[in-house]
């Protein structure tokens, strides 16, 4: 993905093809490497080194200025730049001979990227990737930005141009440049500071209805969604409306997310042959997308889904997080269980042939579904979808023509409206376009598939740990629970080194340990993936992980967590992640994991922890709440009065599978699920809390306990009772 401005800045170049190629004999220091996204690079002529002490050495004994460039393997305009700039001889040698070129991959090495994301947004006004930064030889930046185009055009500076006009500065005006470099990192370290909670700040429901007033303000009430284009899902946005909805019956925080959710899943954005979703749409419609698949996108956005599924029960946002979750089982699972971490935008036309284009393995041309679906299916197919002999592009959306009579499919009418319009009943025109999906599915799957990104990362997998738990509960599908404690035991058993975590896995294990993400990712996952499952020993090991996160990464002096660690002295800045965007923030994430586990095991200190880590952050909170949606939620769950439900019975039994049934039938975001299995799961939480000791079935039967703070009403024995307990307000 790049950012939005860029993604407009380039849009006159969006569908150039460069059919130079790097000669297959050049290579560098890259084909050792496990990042797709360096591979891609491994025969550049540019001499590209990894980020490590080989390149510093380098650039600091031939006193040469490093030119930095991070981006991914499913980037597209990553892409677009590596054809125009690195692939070619005269630009590299250019880079050759004035800097030490290094290649990151931001997935890999978020720590890198964000410090040098931030030098790159406060300078420019923006970000994105490619991300292009030049820094002296001790890695202090002094100029930045995004994509370069490969001449001077459009009022900006070619690559070329840039290299040369800096490789003249470095060489007549050293001690400029490398005055700039101390300043700007003065500058970044100011600007990164930590800021202490203002004592007299007070967090409470003024600051949640702040938040909704500010996202209330960008809503779309036609098209749903925040914003005009390009818009993006953030689904942190959807998860603190609807937890305001449950919280206080905000009616309209519920109505701008399920509208939002039904506009996406009908949208081009949602891949409606294969499932899932693309990253966002470059117009307002939901309907022309930027087609990469990320696993996070997937994950937060099943988790959404299936919480509009259990406040409406509607069939709709049931069947999407399906969609979701099978497309992710088939086509992003690694044999041992892993989820991988994209799939690309761009994709060859043909097999066998070099000219590729974004999306080119998702659109059709009219003819090509007519003539494989037959007359009758065709029509109720392209009018249900929105195809069009010329293309469907709305208007703005294809400067280049790129789309030409080609079309992204698109919900445009209702099973209603598409029966009445055909004189058939919705049972027929229902099963006409699942059997017009599954034909050119197929048809589909013949196309040169995109590029996938098979890099399995701890922090993602969490993520999405949690989506499959969520839905074996929700949906009461085994498929996705194994689904679930598969990936949690592929992590568990590769990416864990003498207890501490690994950030990623391709091919074995990566040497990078795992970051702030990786960790309160994982160690949410691991709270869901108890609740679905009654295993202890996915509780066991969260509470583990927590304790580690806490001593690698809590600032004790002013709360919440950094990125990093303090052990890479190659890391100028240690960055304190503030803004849940596409990812959550990992102290939003933190801060509700503390409240939940403080909630499981009766730990004050982890409340106290909990409530200081929102406490760093309560400027920002009140400053611009809508920057931080996920840790509003977490300010919710403290703010209201959690619900700690304990099951005591067998997990795998009859009149226990009943209860928990009803339990999950209801959105109850403040609920924490414990198990008195009267087996070793209930001794282990004994020892973390002495109420457990007690709690038993009744008269033999599975029995339900609801209770706050650990005080308990009654024990129910009957799905009518405990429903009651559930709803009473």
């Amino acid at each position: 993905m790049v950012s939005p401005a860029l993604c407009q800045d380039n849009e006159a170049i969006r569908s150039k093809k460069v059919n130079q190629t790097p000669s297959p004999e050049t290579t560098n220091r890259l084909p050792k490497e496990k990042s797709p996204y360096l591979l891609q690079h491994a025969h550049n002529p540019v001499d590209w080194y990894p980020w490590g002490e080989e390149a510093f050495a380098k650039a600091r004994a031939e006193n040469k200025p490093v030119f930095l460039s991070i981006g991914y393997s499913t980037c597209h305009w990553c892409h677009v730049m590596a054809h125009e700039s690195f692939e070619n001889p005269a630009t590299a040698k250019i880079m050759n001979d004035n800097y030490v070129c290094i290649k990151v991959d931001r997935e890999e090495r978020p720590d890198v990227d964000k410090v040098y994301m931030t030098f790159v947004q406060a300078t420019t006004g923006g970000g994105g990737w490619p991300m292009s930064v030049w820094l002296t030889p001790d890695l202090k930046p002094f100029l930045g930005g995004t994509y370069f185009p490969p001449t001077d055009r459009y009022g900006r500076p070619g690559f070329p141009t840039v290299l040369e006009r800096i490789a003249e500065a470095w060489k007549n005006d050293r001690e400029k440049v490398i005055a700039q470099g101390n300043e700007m990192v003065a500058a970044l370290r100011e600007y990164t500071k930590a800021s202490p909670a203002d004592g007299a700040t007070v967090l409470d429901r003024k600051t949640l209805r702040a938040g909704y007033d500010q996202i209330a303000r960008g809503y779309d009430g036609e098209l749903g969604g925040f914003g005009g284009a390009p818009k993006f899902p953030r689904p942190v946005t959807v998860n603190f409306l609807m937890r305001l909805y449950a919280m206080g019956g905000e009616q309209h925080a519920l109505d701008m997310s399920l509208l939002t959710l039904r506009k996406m899943a009908e949208g081009g954005m949602h891949d409606h042959l294969g499932g899932g979703f693309h990253r966002y749409s470059v117009d307002k419609f939901w309907h022309i997308p930027h087609f990469e698949k990320m696993l996070y996108d997937q994950a937060q956005l099943a988790s959404a889904y299936l919480d509009a599924f259990q406040i409406t029960r509607d069939p709709l946002y049931e069947g999407v997080a399906r969609d979701i979750l099978d497309y992710v089982r088939r086509d992003m699972t690694d044999a041992q269980g892993g989820f991988y971490s994209a799939e690309d935008a761009d994709s060859l036309f043909e097999h066998g042939k070099p000219e590729h284009g974004e999306g080119a393995f998702y659109v059709w041309p009219k003819a090509e579904i007519d003539a494989a679906l037959g007359a009758g299916d065709a029509e109720i197919f392209d009018r249900f979808y929105g195809v069009e002999a010329e293309g469907n592009a709305p208007e703005g959306s294809d400067p280049q023509n790129e789309f030409t009579g080609k079309n992204t499919l698109i919900q445009r009418v209702s099973l209603a409206e598409a029966a009445k319009f055909f004189k058939k009943s919705e049972v027929d025109i229902a099963a006409s376009l699942e059997g017009s999906r599954k034909m050119l599915f197929e048809i589909r799957n013949k196309r040169p598939r995109p590029h996938l990104d098979d890099k399995i990362i701890t922090a993602w997998n969490g993520l999405m740990i949690s989506a499959f738990a969520r839905a074996a509960q929700v949906l009461g599908d085994p498929a996705y629970l194994d689904a679930a404690e598969r990936a949690a035991a592929f992590v568990q058993a590769h990416l864990v080194k003498e207890g501490a975590l690994i950030r990623s896995y391709r091919q074995g294990a990566g040497d990078v340990a795992g970051f702030a993400d990786d960790y309160a990712f994982l160690i949410q996952g691991l709270l869901d993936l108890y609740e679905a499952s009654a295993q202890h020993a996915w509780l066991a090991w969260a509470i583990d992980l927590q304790q580690r996160q806490d001593a690698l990464f809590a600032d004790k002096e002013h709360g919440g967590y950094f990125s990093t660690t303090d052990n890479d002295p190659h890391i100028l800045i240690r960055m304190k992640e503030d803004y849940d965007g596409a990812e959550p923030s990992p102290n939003s994430v933190s801060a509700l994991n503390l409240l939940r586990l403080s909630e499981m095991t009766g730990d004050a200190a982890m409340h106290e922890h909990a409530q200081k880590v929102i406490g760093a952050f309560s400027n920002q909170l009140q400053r611009m709440p809508i920057a931080m949606p996920q840790m509003l939620v977490a300010l919710i769950f403290d703010l209201a009065r959690p619900k700690q439900i304990v099951i005591a019975g067998k997990p795998d039994a009859s009149d226990t599978r009943a209860l928990l049934g009803e339990l999950h039938a209801h959105f109850v975001p403040g609920k924490i699920l414990l198990f008195a299995d009267g087996g070793e799961g209930q001794k282990f939480l004994a020892t973390k809390n002495e109420f457990l000791e007690t709690v038993a079935p009744v008269d033999g039967k599975a029995a339900a306990y609801v209770c706050e703070n650990f005080t308990c009403k009654l024990p129910v024995t009957d799905v009518a009772a405990l429903r009651k307990l559930l709803t009473d307000k």
